[in-house]
């Protein structure tokens, strides 16, 4: 106890020292002194050099001084010439706006003479700051305790470009960008529904990052949006770097191999999971939007699956495959070639014997051997330049396979199942489960060479079993399956033509059922010629 006492005391201190630190956070009243608000903006700010201050003078015989504040590279320049500077200096006063301007100047500069389009009252340092520090320009007012943040947010940024983690042949071919306000956009574009509603929050005490809940009103479950709420409310940490920050922190399940939160970069598919009843969160400064609740199914779903003909959907079946070959191929070697050697034909068990005469180790420790140096031939070409890496991926693998294979190192059979394993990991659509699965293919090849078969099967067990434990947001992550669920097996496994598609899928107990209504006239047949 003791031991945990003083961590428990070293962690409060510095969460103490942190909070000292940002001080400038607490909503401390703005000075009515336009100076003493800038030496403590400057103090505050260490005098950073990308602060810029601009002082001008208003009103009659310029006797109004205002305070021009924003942080260069983070606001649009066109926008504080156009629509601040130059309305301000360019400004004509009457008698009447005058006497306006000398009771409370803030009114008239939001009414009459400032043309920015959003703009919002400030009356402390804590406001302040975060609204500078989002690309917001602040005016403060000489002889006023209250000040005005104008929407300037701007600066170099990434452009729309396409999709690079989920490509598809036919399909939108936009994605997000690290720009909130843009990705927001983009999913608004697709959902023209006031019901559209989302909810923004600031996580993080340092990085101050903009997280936003977007979700439909009457189609998605209250529950779960309030959920949502409480576990990202719940969140107390210095920053947020990416939306992987808060997957980790809101997952039901941190032990577990298996990804319980779904995330695209496509708008398309955002759209979509919207329009299933569930929520999407964005995060600010990464392209990446997470999706709860997430199931089993949904990570072997592309978005080409609903663009193409019903008949295309059958793909997904295959991916399954590539899921088993992928789970299990090289242990089903190792125990095959171990133990049950009874299982091959004559003819086969003759050849691989042939092919592992030279080889001086056990079938695990030859399939370990190759496994691991795929593992790096794969990271060395995601890791490498992009020109490079797939160079290095194609040529090692090539290159080191053969060599192993003449140096007796290996057997070609052996070869053969961990490359078939390796491009069946590439065709899950979903990049975090094939992760998963690379995981789980090294303990089930020790179980197998341990125990063979036997052993596969007490690791298939046991996988099936956590998988039916886990849940997403309170719902069952095998379902529809487990649960079963009948009338959502429409778009599990394989996907029904849209006109049999008429319900939403019942997993994540949306509140409107319906998607679409069935067609009240028959189809249009052609005209019947005249020899008919």
């Amino acid at each position: 106890m003791g031991l945990f006492t003083k961590i428990r005391k070293k962690l409060t201190g510095a969460s103490s020292a942190s909070a000292q630190n940002q001080n400038y956070l607490k909503p401390d009243p703005l000075h009515p002194t336009l100076q003493e608000n800038i030496q403590k903006i400057k103090e505050t700010l260490g005098n950073s050099t990308d602060l810029m201050i601009r002082k001008i003078q208003i009103g009659k015989n310029r006797k109004y001084r205002i305070g021009i504040f924003y942080i260069d590279g983070l606001v649009d320049n066109k926008t504080i010439q156009k629509d601040i500077m130059k309305s301000l200096l360019t400004e004509i006063l009457g008698t009447e706006v005058e006497e306006k301007i000398s009771r409370d100047p803030l009114p008239l500069l939001k009414e009459s003479i400032l043309s920015v389009g959003s703009l919002k009252d400030i009356g402390d340092y804590g406001t302040f700051f975060s609204s500078l520090l989002s690309g917001e320009t602040v005016l403060l007012v000489d002889g006023c305790e209250q000040g005005l943040a104008l929407s300037t947010v701007g600066g170099e940024q990434r452009a729309i470009t396409e999709p690079v983690t989920q490509t598809v042949v036919r399909g939108p071919q936009n994605a997000f960008t690290e720009n909130i306000h843009t990705n927001v956009s983009l999913v608004r574009r697709i959902i023209k529904d006031p019901n559209l509603w989302m909810e923004t929050r600031t996580i993080g005490r340092v990085t101050q990052t903009k997280v936003s809940v977007m979700y439909l009103k009457g189609i998605a479950d209250e529950k779960v949006v309030e959920e949502v709420r409480q576990r990202l409310d719940h969140i107390d940490i210095d920053g947020i770097l990416e939306s992987g920050y808060i997957e980790e922190l809101i997952q039901d399940n941190t032990y577990s191999p298996f990804p319980t939160v779904y995330n695209s970069e496509r708008p398309d598919v955002i759209a979509s999971e919207l329009l299933e009843g569930r929520i999407a969160i964005l995060v600010d400064g990464t392209p990446f939007v997470l999706v709860v609740p997430a199931i089993f199914v949904q990570f072997f779903q592309s978005a080409e699956d609903y663009y193409q003909r019903a008949d295309f959907g059958l793909i997904r079946i295959l991916r399954y495959v590539a899921l088993a070959l992928a789970l299990l191929g090289p242990s089903f070697y190792v125990a095959i070639t171990t133990f049950h050697q009874e299982m091959l034909p004559t003819t086969l068990l003759i050849s691989l014997a042939a092919q592992r005469e030279g080889v001086p180790f056990p079938a695990f420790i030859e399939a370990l051997i190759m496994e691991t140096t795929f593992e790096l031939l794969r990271e060395a070409g995601v890791r490498m330049p992009r020109p490079v890496g797939q160079a290095v991926s194609i040529v090692g693998a090539l290159v080191i396979g053969q060599a192993a294979v003449e140096a007796g190192l290996v057997s070609a059979a052996m070869v053969i199942v961990v490359s078939v394993t390796a491009i069946a990991n590439f065709t899950f659509p979903s990049f975090n489960i094939g992760i998963s699965i690379r995981l789980l293919r090294f303990g089930l090849m020790f179980i197998a060479a341990s125990f063979g078969l036997f052993g596969i099967t007490v690791g298939l067990i046991a996988i099936v079993l956590h998988l039916c434990s886990l849940k997403s947001f309170g719902v069952p992550y095998l379902s529809p399956m487990a649960p079963f669920i009948l009338s959502d097996q429409k778009d599990a496994i394989i996907r029904l033509p849209r006109w049999a598609l008429f319900t939403r899928s019942k997993t994540t107990h949306p509140r409107n059922l319906v998607r679409q209504q069935p067609p009240q006239k028959a189809k249009p047949k052609p005209p019947k010629g005249e020899g008919s």
